[in-house]
């Protein structure tokens, strides 16, 4: 039997890689406890904090507030005041834990791993025997983790940086036009935009019942529903014709037949009309997309959108990481000449699409 010389100090660099990867699993249910008790909240703006008096403003037990407080202390999430025995939550990471408005709040993602953990079984079959894995299959912290997670995104872009970038939407808008937007789960995007364009009408479509139903709760309580309409529907079949603009967030890569998805869109926008395509952040070569952004990606892409993808023929598996080349292929071959990226941010590239 032959033997490998072991390299003992990147054996030690791996193993503290690993444990740090496995304190973040246990930091991120410390995370979301934190958020769902109220306890970041209650730290926000308040400066040096005691456990005791954390415990009394969150209404929660002491001795399980101070061991919650050491480990974030631990995890460089507070600041820990040792002269007092104070904790303090910083105005910086008050906007990431604290802020449910800020466009970098994150507590809400940790659904997403947790839905994902417990569906561990189906994925580890789908591994085995090549099955898909549908979208309403998953846990639904899945559904409402991601959706919360990518509102906040969108509010901070989509109207003030996304749409200007496309070349005459925002007139258009203005002045009135059809607008689809496929894949639109919980319908976020789809209410951003009518809030912001009063004389347009919109038209929100998803094959996940559940999330069209939130979508329509979404759209009532934010006062649009007199220009908002949601459906069940697939990319490749959704009603309508002569839209100004359809628009795919973080979807399309998703759909077992993404060609067919657009070839659908072309045929059903207006003469003039563009498709706004925002797909998650990625080069073209794996190589160049080995960062802490696209392991995220590639991970969730293992999971979910390969596994859906699949579950719907699988035509073209995509994935999260699908990068311009795949995509302007995709856009060319569905019959659509004018492909280009108009804006791009960490997490998302933001693609325009006309005939």
């Amino acid at each position: 039997m032959s033997t490998t010389a072991i390299d003992q100090t990147k054996l030690d660099a791996f193993i503290t890689k690993a444990i740090n990867d496995l304190a973040g699993v246990y930091g991120g249910m410390m995370l979301s406890l934190g958020h769902k008790l109220g306890l970041y909240k209650a730290l926000a703006g308040a400066g040096p904090t005691s456990a005791r008096e954390l415990a009394t403003r969150a209404g929660c037990a002491e001795r399980y507030v101070l061991e919650w407080l050491n480990a974030q202390a631990a995890g460089g999430y507070l600041d820990y005041h040792a002269a007092s025995d104070t904790y303090e939550l910083s105005p910086e990471h008050a906007l990431v834990l604290a802020d449910e408005d800020s466009p970098v709040f994150i507590p809400n993602a940790w659904n997403a791993p947790a839905a994902l953990w417990q569906g561990e079984g189906r994925n580890i079959e789908a591994f085995r025997t090549g099955k898909g894995i549908a979208w309403a299959e998953h846990d639904a912290r899945l559904h409402c983790g991601s959706a919360a997670f990518y509102r906040n995104g969108y509010r901070a872009s989509l109207v003030s940086q996304w749409l200007p970038a496309l070349d005459g939407v925002v007139q258009k808008l203005e002045d009135g036009i059809a607008v689809a937007d496929v894949g639109c789960g919980h319908g976020h995007s789809t209410v951003l935009m009518a809030r912001a364009f009063p004389k347009s009408s919109f038209f929100g479509f998803d094959v996940h019942e559940q999330s069209i139903a939130e979508a329509r709760r979404v759209a009532e309580e934010a006062g649009v529903s007199d220009r908002v309409t949601f459906e069940v529907a697939r990319a490749t079949e959704y009603p309508g014709r002569n839209y100004g603009l359809i628009c795919f967030f973080d979807c399309l890569h998703d759909m077992g037949d993404p060609i067919a998805a657009a070839r659908h869109a072309g045929e059903a926008l207006a003469p003039d009309g563009t498709v706004l395509l925002v797909e998650p952040y990625a080069n073209d070569t794996v190589e160049h997309n080995l960062s802490t952004v696209a392991r995220l990606y590639y991970a969730a892409s293992t999971m979910v959108c390969c596994a859906h993808s699949i579950s719907e023929g699988g035509h073209l598996v995509l994935g999260a990481q699908a990068g311009q080349a795949r995509l302007t292929d995709v856009f060319r071959k569905a019959g659509l000449s004018h492909f280009r990226r108009a804006a791009e941010t960490p997490f998302n590239l933001i693609f325009e699409a006309r005939h």
